[in-house]
C-alpha cells in the first residue's frame, strides 16, 4: 500500500465566518492578512486575523483528511484488514482536525465580536483622515525615524521606503495622537516614529472600502431596462 501523502501548506482557507470579518472590516481576507504583516493593524484586528490565520490551518487539515479517506475508499485498493486499519486511523485522524476547527472558530468568533460591537456602536460623521494622512501613516507604519539636519537644523521623517514626510505634518499626527517618536533617541542620530493604536485604527477605517451600497447589476442582452408605470 502507497504512504500517505503529505499534508499540503497551509492556505487562506473560506470559513463560514469570513463574509462576517470581511463585513465588518470592509477588507477581504488577503488584504488583512498583508495589513498584519505591514503592521498596520490595532490590536484587536491583528488578534483576529492571527485566530483567522490558525482557523486556517485547522481547515486546512480537515482538507487532507476528507481527501485522503476518499482516496482509501475509492476502490483502488484491496479490501482487507489493513485498509480497515487506515480507514479508521483517517476516521479518528479526521475528528480531532474537525474539533480542532471548531475550537479555531470558536476563538475567531470572540475576537470578531467586539469589533462588530465596536462598529455598530461607532458614531458616523467622524473626521476622516486625509489622503496625505493616510499616505503618511501608512509610510510611517512600515517604520521610519525623525531626523535634524546637522548643517540646517531642518527635521523631517524619512519612512524606510524612501518617502518623506515634512516635521509640520509629524507635528500634526502627534498632536492627533496618531503617531509617537522614541525620544530616547537622539534627533540627529534617529528618532524612530511608530503609529499608536488611535493611528492603527484610523488608517484602517479609512482604508475600509464601501460595504453598504449595492452593487448595480448590468442589463441582460436583449433586454431593456424597465421604467415605472406611469399612472393614466
Amino acid at each position: 500500500m502507497p504512504p500517505e501523502p503529505a499534508p499540503t501548506p497551509p492556505r487562506r482557507a473560506v470559513s463560514p465566518l469570513d463574509p462576517r470579518i470581511e463585513a465588518v472590516t470592509g477588507h477581504t481576507i488577503d488584504t488583512l492578512w498583508a495589513y498584519r504583516d505591514r503592521g498596520v493593524l490595532d490590536e484587536p484586528h491583528a488578534h483576529l486575523v492571527d485566530q483567522h490565520r490558525e482557523l486556517a490551518k485547522t481547515h486546512t487539515g480537515v482538507t487532507f483528511y476528507l481527501r485522503l479517506l476518499n482516496r482509501l475508499s475509492n476502490g483502488k485498493f484491496d479490501v482487507d484488514d489493513a485498509l480497515f486499519t487506515r480507514i479508521d486511523r483517517t476516521v479518528d485522524q479526521l475528528k480531532e482536525a474537525a474539533d480542532a476547527r471548531d475550537a479555531a472558530a470558536r476563538k475567531v468568533l470572540a475576537a470578531l465580536e467586539p469589533i462588530e460591537a465596536a462598529a455598530a456602536a461607532s458614531r458616523p460623521g467622524a473626521k476622516p483622515l486625509t489622503t496625505d494622512d493616510q499616505a503618511a501613516l501608512l509610510a510611517i507604519a512600515g517604520g521610519a525615524k525623525l531626523y535634524e539636519h546637522l548643517l540646517t537644523g531642518r527635521m523631517s521623517v524619512t519612512a524606510a521606503a524612501g518617502t518623506r514626510i515634512p516635521h509640520a505634518k509629524l507635528q500634526r499626527l502627534e498632536n492627533a495622537g496618531l503617531v509617537v517618536r522614541d525620544t530616547g533617541h537622539p534627533v540627529h542620530a534617529g528618532q524612530p516614529v511608530a503609529l499608536t493604536d488611535a493611528g492603527r485604527a484610523a488608517l484602517f477605517a479609512a482604508r475600509r472600502t464601501p460595504t453598504t451600497q449595492a452593487p448595480k447589476l448590468p442589463a441582460r442582452p436583449g433586454t431593456r431596462a424597465s421604467t415605472p408605470a406611469q399612472r393614466r
